[in-house]
């Protein structure tokens, strides 16, 4: 159980994040109830992600692993092609398994919220649909209250914390945390969508990555036929957008001259989704205040670069429970939570950063340099993975660090 004070739990936002910390809250006996802006579940919302191993084993924690490995599909491996389709790296994910205790697994984003939202209510956290957060009070150092409305379902809500589980646009933070810094954008815009393309020459189970001369593209076999794929382009605007027509034929327009199979995928693609423009968040002064904390993007934002966004979250997710279970005050297990967590979040959130900047194209000469130099950054990069990969939470132990570090084995 949880230590004195710590009885019900508000959990701002309902993705990745919530669910998950609401179900290891209710493991500790904790009344949860997660406030999501959303109308309503949208299981068809966004594109698709992966989860690494490292998020994987957090869900074996949870029963749920194969739950929601049966709604996405398992990825065998990353396939790196150069403008002209020729072959400039391998990544092999087929013994992840037995080197980290699981694989990883790709799925459509809505999938995996709703099979986290609905286990989450099984378990009994109560979700409420329709509540944008519009102010938090915390003038009462014995609980914290949130106010919800603009639009939405009207209320306030009393709790022992409160726990920003919204994102990187996150209200919670704006709110909370005032002089956190705004996320960051990239430069790149990501789009994708899902299509029939029999022709393409994709394997299934592998993701084939292309550094095209204007723009990257990534695309997924997933069983059953379909191809899942994304594209990132480089936008000095953020809000740059446009209908879906010249949407399209800006897309093949930016991939002309590349690998023809690219154009066949875009073109078979009932609805391309986006643009989503890319932020991240690689430091912020404090992830905390009172007894209102914030993990996942809100706290720490990567972009898609490091595959690493929904496995992170779902780590914060369980470690956070596991500091309110350890810690005598709410506060102190805030505290305890950034110190364990920022060394390994930050790292990762710098390393996409670094992997986006590659995807930009400078010119021939700067693509003739990258596709000799890609082995060896894969190589090394893969080292680097590994031990992300590798990090494992104990639920048995205590939120403390010790000699292994961050309270964690593996």
């Amino acid at each position: 159980m949880t230590q004195r004070g710590v009885r019900r739990a508000i959990l701002v936002g309902g993705g990745i994040a919530g669910p998950v910390l609401g179900m290891f809250l209710r493991r500790l006996g904790v009344e949860v109830t997660i406030f999501e802006a959303r109308e309503a579940p949208l299981e068809r919302e966004g594109a698709f992600l992966g989860i690494a191993p490292n998020g994987m084993n957090v869900l074996a924690d949870l029963g749920m692993a194969a739950a929601v490995q049966a709604r996405g599909a398992p990825c065998a491996g990353i396939r790196f092609e150069n403008a002209r389709g020729r072959r400039i790296g391998v990544i092999d994910q087929r013994e992840a398994a037995r080197r980290f205790g699981a694989g990883l697994v790709m799925i459509r984003r809505g999938a995996l919220r709703a099979e986290l939202a609905e286990e989450a209510v099984r378990r009994g956290v109560e979700i409420r649909y329709g509540m944008r957060l519009t102010d938090i009070d915390r003038s009462d150092p014995r609980e914290v209250v949130a106010r919800f409305g603009e639009g939405g379902e009207a209320g306030e809500a009393r709790g022992d914390v409160l726990i920003g589980c919204d994102g990187f646009r996150s209200r919670t933070r704006a709110s909370a945390l005032p002089e956190a810094p705004a996320p960051d954008y990239t430069g790149l815009l990501d789009f994708g969508g899902f299509a029939r393309c029999p022709g393409a020459p994709l394997s299934p189970g592998w993701n084939v990555m292309v550094f095209g001369r204007r723009a990257f593209f990534g695309a997924f076999a997933a069983p059953g036929g379909e191809i899942w794929w994304f594209h990132n382009s480089g936008e000095p605007d953020p809000g740059s957008a446009a209908s879906p027509g010249p949407l399209r034929e800006r897309i093949l327009a930016l991939h002309q001259g590349d690998p023809g199979w690219i154009s066949d995928v875009v073109r078979a693609t009932p609805e391309v989704l986006g643009p989503w423009p890319l932020h991240d968040i690689l430091t912020m002064p404090r992830w905390h205040a009172g007894r209102v904390c914030l993990i996942g993007d809100a706290a720490h934002a990567a972009t898609p670069h490091a595959g690493q966004g929904a496995s992170l979250a779902m780590e914060d997710g369980m470690l956070l429970a596991m500091c309110l279970r350890d810690e005598a005050e709410p506060e102190q297990a805030f505290a305890t939570f950034e110190r364990l967590r920022r060394p390994r979040v930050e790292a990762i959130v710098r390393q996409a950063r670094r992997h986006g900047s590659r995807k930009a194209v400078a010119g021939p000469v700067a693509e003739w340099f990258r596709d000799r130099a890609l082995p060896l950054f894969l190589r090394i990069g893969a080292a680097a993975q590994a031990r992300v990969h590798a990090y494992r939470i104990d639920w048995e132990a205590r939120a403390e660090v010790r000699g292994g570090g961050e309270g964690t084995r593996g």
